[in-house]
């Protein structure tokens, strides 16, 4: 297995949403600049999503201003990637 290393701050962030309104927050999500990548999963969580910084201070204002405030989000779970070294 490679190993990948990062420049920016990486996370990924397990959304859970209000029931139906799945595909309205992936599209509100693809909006925001620093996710990479939006995919709907079936399970304990209903988003998957890669999100991309500079630092992990924009990482966590994102999150917190950007991705919690879109309606239809009832609660994430942000999981920082660690680079390998």
């Amino acid at each position: 297995m490679g190993s990948q290393t990062y420049e920016n701050a990486v996370a990924v962030l397990l959304i859970t949403t209000e029931p139906g309104l799945e595909h309205s927050v992936i599209k509100q999500l693809n909006e925001i600049p620093e996710i990479k990548e939006a995919l709907l999963l079936f399970g304990e969580y209903d988003i998957f999503a890669k999100l991309e910084c500079t630092d992990f201070g924009l990482l966590s204002n994102v999150v917190v201003s950007k991705v919690r405030n879109i309606e239809g989000v009832e609660s994430t779970k942000t999981l920082t990637a660690a680079p390998m070294l």
